[in-house]
Formats: structure tokens, sequence, C-alpha cells
């Protein structure tokens, strides 16, 4: 029973090696999991180590790790937990664990595990959130581009931003102040950024090193903070040529003042030490964690990123294995990471729990450390994902500021503050860990303004959370809640499944139906139903509507589908009293239709309801008149969208198909090569034989569809 428990205390450096052994799969009974587990149970030992919960398929579905195995496993099959927890637990039929000699390989190990398996309970961070990064190539020529992804190719780079459009607009500002080349390949001669003024054209001018350098070390102090003094040299430089009467020159110093001022305004000041800094709170509730990252480069909050997910854990446990995987694939790191303590609440063990986690990125987080240059200013602030509910940037920036203007004396409380942290909190011990793993200061501040940053990362993370179920709220006050309101007014049971029906045609030529279903107040796509009306001849909208009526909900008994709790005819009284007189004299069902009356601006005006049909007062501002306007505007875009796509095809295949020789085949063969009706006007008689159509067939094609101008020429 113990073997399937790994000792790896004994084996040094062990959690990579380990990480990468694979996890046979077995599928285990209800009744042997119960006694498995008991007895697994009762063989923990009292040491640090990762544990991997599995399913009955012999999944791995969640990975943890505890600095006493005996003590954390145990928790799950004792006591009570929150539903979240609970649906885990629930589907755990056995478990695997994995001692280590320390809490730091326990750390590492659990992150190389997650990425490994991808348990469906871990908190996982996707691979496409990687952040854009300026980078200066290791070139003779240096190239300054935007990228994704960070190599060890001793190339310079800057960053993260926040989004593309931030790295792009820096890298814009950029190319005008320092003209580096911009082709990946030199070409043969000068291209247009050397007439703009932004390429020196390496590829037919010699260009020397040291003016290579010269920009490249520019480029660099920009990027670090530097923008200050290069506004003044610019400034000097606008003067000077102003002085000398070059005003062409001036206006050039001018706009790149002008660019260097709209790129920075967002950007205010929040410290005055001036320290690239990440700050990071998080907030949970019903279920549901949000982590929100406030970014601080050289003194200035330039954005933050917010996460919203499910969570299934011990709420701080799974906030710093969020910390852990952001960093183990994050290259370029602040000098200093704030992090919020544990909650009192949840206690020292699960404190002590969730401080492993952050280490287990694994070593590489150092090595690609040496890869990234330092941290840039100069990204434009905007909100990241899931941050509707939390402060603007603006908000954000005033508070910050104002942290600034406190006394002195705040700096000795935080000191003072942080030297707490350090004696007595367990998330202390994860800050340290981290320190070591990545190299940088990592604090957990009691108090001081670096204390109120933090609680300001968390206060707008509780905000982003409430923001969220206030807009799942307002969702169902749009769908589920309005069905059930316009279900009142119309006097029926319930509104859950709609089922709505409008009819298209042009003078009659070419009509359709179609039909939409809502489920719920929602569009329920895969439901959707198109009719080729088939009886109808002419502009007959209550006899198509009768066909269309009669063919679905015989097909509906047929195959016993759902019947739908309310019908929505687009149309009035006539519309209304033909569905109604097929359901109930042809099909015998005795279904609730309604008909929705347009204005003269073809808009939803009316809701029509009962036998004789009579107008329903429902207010124009209420949730059940938006919806039924949904409803109405989703039909008649279904409807009209395939009537001109029958049409399209209609108005080619007659030109075609009224040619002696060519049938529905040959039609289709000319379409699919020559692919409209323009081009086979337009194509030569040579140009058929790719079709196997012969000079005599070309022929006449071409002169019936050109019938109204000259008959084709002879090749």
């Amino acid at each position: 029973m113990r073997g399937l428990g790994r000792d790896l205390s004994a084996e040094g450096g062990v959690c990579p090696v380990d990480a990468s052994r694979p996890v046979i799969h077995t599928s285990i009974h209800a009744s042997e999991a119960s006694e498995n587990i008991r007895n697994k149970l009762a063989l923990l030992p009292d040491k640090p180590g990762c544990y991997l919960m599995k399913n009955a398929e012999g999944t791995i579905i969640y990975v943890g790790k505890a600095k006493v195995l005996k003590n954390r496993v145990r928790s799950y099959f004792n006591g009570s937990h929150n539903g979240k927890t609970q649906r885990l637990v629930s589907e755990i039929r056995d478990f695997e664990y994995i001692v280590t000699a320390s809490n730091m390989e326990a750390l590492i190990l659990e992150c190389n595990l997650i990425k490994q398996h991808h348990p469906r309970y871990n908190v996982l961070l996707k691979d496409d959130k990687s952040f854009p990064y300026l980078k200066i190539t290791n070139e003779a020529q240096p190239r300054l581009e935007v990228t994704r992804r960070v190599l060890k190719d001793k190339a310079k780079y800057f960053g993260p931003y926040p989004n593309a459009f931030a790295a792009q607009q820096t890298k814009k500002l950029l190319d005008r102040l320092y003209p580096l080349r911009k082709c990946r390949t030199l070409p043969d001669k000068v291209c247009l950024y050397y007439h703009l003024g932004q390429c020196l054209a390496p590829c037919e001018f010699p260009v020397p090193a040291s003016e290579n350098e010269r920009m490249v070390s520019e480029i660099a102090r920009f990027l670090n903070g530097g923008h200050g003094d290069i506004k003044k040299e610019l400034q000097r430089k606008m003067e000077e040529a102003a002085e000398e009467l070059a005003f062409e020159r001036a206006r050039e110093y001018r706009d790149q003042i002008v660019a260097i001022e709209a790129l920075m305004e967002k950007q205010t000041i929040n410290m005055t030490d001036a320290m690239d800094r990440d700050v990071f709170g998080y907030a949970v509730d019903k279920g549901w964690m949000c982590v929100q990252i406030l970014y601080m480069r050289q003194g200035k909050m330039i954005q933050r990123h917010v996460s919203v997910f499910p969570f299934y854990g011990e709420p701080y446990a799974d906030f710093l294995t969020y910390v852990t995987q952001y960093y183990s694939d994050n290259p370029a790191l602040p000098r200093e990471i704030l992090l919020p303590d544990a909650p009192d609440e949840e206690g020292a063990s699960a404190a002590a729990a969730a401080a492993e986690t952050a280490l287990g990125a694994g070593s590489q987080g150092a090595a690609s450390e040496a890869a990234a240059g330092p941290a840039a200013s100069g990204a434009e602030a905007s909100e990241g994902e899931g941050a509707g509910g939390s402060e603007t940037e603006a908000e954000l920036a005033a508070k910050l500021e104002a942290l600034d203007e406190e006394d002195s004396s705040d700096a000795e409380a935080e000191a003072e503050g942080q030297e707490t942290a350090k004696a007595g909190s367990e998330a202390a011990d994860f800050g340290e860990s981290l320190r070591r793993w990545l190299r940088v200061k990592v604090t957990v501040p009691k108090r001081g303004s670096k204390s109120k940053m933090v609680s300001m990362a968390c206060d707008n993370s509780k905000r982003a959370l409430e923001e969220k179920f206030r807009l799942i709220e307002r969702d169902q006050d749009r769908s589920v809640r309005a069905a059930e309101g316009l279900a009142e007014w119309i006097g029926i049971p319930s509104a859950r499944r709609i089922e709505a029906f409008d009819n298209s045609n042009t003078q009659g030529a070419n009509p359709v139906s179609a039909m939409v279903v809502f489920t719920d107040g929602k569009p329920d796509r895969k439901e959707y139903r198109k009719y080729n009306v088939r009886t109808v001849q002419g502009p007959d909208d209550y006899e198509t509507m009768r066909e269309v009526i009669r063919r679905r909900y015989e097909r509906v008994l047929k195959e016993d589908l759902p019947l739908p709790d309310l019908i929505v005819v687009d149309g009035g009284k006539g519309q209304i009293a033909a569905a109604v007189d097929v359901l109930v004299n042809e099909l015998g069902l005795d279904l609730p239709v309604c008909g929705l009356a347009k204005d003269a601006k073809h808009r939803t005006a009316q809701l029509l309801v009962g036998d004789p049909p009579e107008e329903v007062p429902l207010p124009r501002d209420s949730q059940e008149f938006y919806l039924l306007q949904r409803i109405q505007d989703e039909v008649h875009r279904f409807a009209i969208t395939f009537h001109r796509e029958k049409r399209a095809k209609s108005m080619v295949a007659s030109r075609l198909d009224a040619i002696p020789g060519i049938g529905e085949k040959r039609r289709k063969q000319l379409l699919k090569h020559f692919g409209s009706l323009k081009a086979i006007k337009e194509a030569s008689v040579e140009d058929f034989r790719a079709v196997s159509i012969g000079e005599a067939l070309a022929r006449r094609i071409l002169d019936a569809l050109n019938e109204e101008g000259e008959p084709a020429k002879p090749e």
C-alpha cells in the first residue's frame, strides 16, 4: 500500500525528475476506493510533500502540497467543506502522495505536476495569457520589435506591457526618435522608412557601430524611465533650432516632445522611490476568486491585470498557487513584490499550506530572469481581464498619489510592519521562499503605504467580483426573469421555451420561412430551422404561416420533440388566426400563440394575445418588452438572411438553366470553376475547356449571357 507514496527525501534534487514520471490511470470501484483511502490515510507520513487526487477513471483531478502530508490530506475526508470543495471531494476515489525533503521541493514539484497534468480543479494559468515585450535584437544592425516570446538570445527585453496596443504605441514613438532598421532582411535599396526619417538605411549606407550603440542605449534609457531627460534634451534642441531659424527641424523636435507627453500622460507617479513593483490583491466569494495585479514601473502605475476564476481548495493556498504559476512563466521581474497576508479565519495551517505553492514554478524562473531586461515604463493604462467592477485607473492613481503625501513616519511604521510580518506571519514564509527563488524582494506589509496599496488591490478584486455577480443577476433579469414575467402578462404557466416564426419573400418570389428558439430568454441556435415554402404561390403570408406551422408541429408530434410553452408569430390577427387554426383543428394541439405587430417604422409595437387577439399593455421599458424585441429582431434576421441566400442562388440558376445543354450538374461545375455569373460572362471560349465544355456549347453560353450586347466573337 505504501508503495503508492514515493519518498524523495533521500534522493536529493528530486522534483523535476519525479514530475516527469507518468502516472498510471486505473479504474477504481467505489467499494474498493473507500477501503483503499482509509488504509492509505493511516499510513500518511508527518513529512512535507505533494498529493495527487484521482477520480474513478484514475485521472488526476487535483494536485496539492503540504508541510505535513498526514494533516493536510486527512482534512479532505474529515469535517465539512464548502460547496465547491465538497464537489472535489465527492469525485476522489484514490490519491497518491510524493514525500519531499523540504517545503521548497514540495512547492516546485506541485507547480510542475500542475503544468504536466492540468488537473481540472487546480488554478491554471493559460498559455495564451503571455504579455508583450519590446525587444532590441542582438545583431550588427539591431531592430526594435514587439514580441511575446522571451528567448536566451542575448537580446534586450523590456516589459511586460499590459496589451499589444500599449507596446505598439511605445514602439511607434521610439521609431520616430531612434531610426533603427525595420526590415527583417536587408533589401536591395532604401525603403519608405528611410524617406520618413525612421531608418538609417544600412542596406545602402554604412551605419557606424557607435551610432547603433548610441541609439540602443538611448532606447534602453527611455524604457527604464529616462524619458524625462530625453524630453529635456529634445526641448533644448528645439530651442536651438528655433534660434537658428530652422523651423522645420524645430517642429520635428516639438512633435516628438508632444508624442512623449501623450504617451506618458496617463502614468501618474505613485511612489517617491520609483521602484518597479507588482502589487497583488485577491478576494473570494461564492466559490469564485478574483486576483488583481497592479503593475508599477519606475514608480508609475502603468496597468493592472484582473483574473476571475472558480477555485476548489483553500482560498489563500489557491491564490499563492496563482502567484507561483504567474512568475514561472513571466521572465521580466520587478524589483519588489507586495503580497497580502493570510486571512485570520483561515488560520496558520492554511497559510502555511498556501505558502508552499509559490516556488512550484521551478528553478527555470531564475534562469529566465537573466534573459529579460529591466521592466519598462511607458505602457498605456487599461483594464485587464474581468476588471469590469474595479476602479478606474484615474481613481487608483489618485489614491496612490495620496499615499505619497503622508508623513514620513509612515515609512517607519511600514518598516516595523514588515519586520512583524517576517517574524510571525506564515505568509512571510512564502515570501521568503519566493525571494530565494526569484532573487527579488518580496514583502507582506502590515502597515504603511505599501499595506494600503495591497489593500487597494484587494478592495478592487472584491469590487470586480461584485460586478461579476451583478452582471450575472442582470443577465438573469434580461433572460430568465423576463421570460417568467412574460408568462405572467400572457397568463400562461411558463414561457421557458419560445418558438418564433417569420416569413420572407420578394413579391411572392423565393418564399421562405424561419423559426428561432429562445430557451430561458436566450437564443438556442442549434434549434433554429429554415423552411422552403412548397405549396404557396404568390405573396400569401397567411397560407405561408399555415404551411410552416403544419410542417413544424407535425414533425414535433411524429418525432416526439419537446413542445414549446409559447409560439410567437411575426404579424397581427391574421397570422395568429392561421396558426391557431392549424394547431387546434388539424393537429389537436392547444398551445398558446401570440403575435408581434410592428409600427410604421418596422419596430415592435404591440403584443397580441387571445381569441380574438387583444393587445397586452406591456410597458415599453420593461424587460419583457425588450425580450420580445430581441425575439422579433432575431427571427426577422434569420428569415431574411435565408431569403437573400436563396434569391441570389435562384438569380444565377435561372440564367444558366435557360441555356440548352446546361443542367444542374454543369451549372454547379461552372459556378464552382468561375466563381460567379459575371466571371462566366467575361470568360473566353478557351476558358470553358477546363470544365469539359466544347466550343459550340461555350459560344451558346456566352451568347445567352451577353444577349443584350454583342455575340461572342470567334477565337
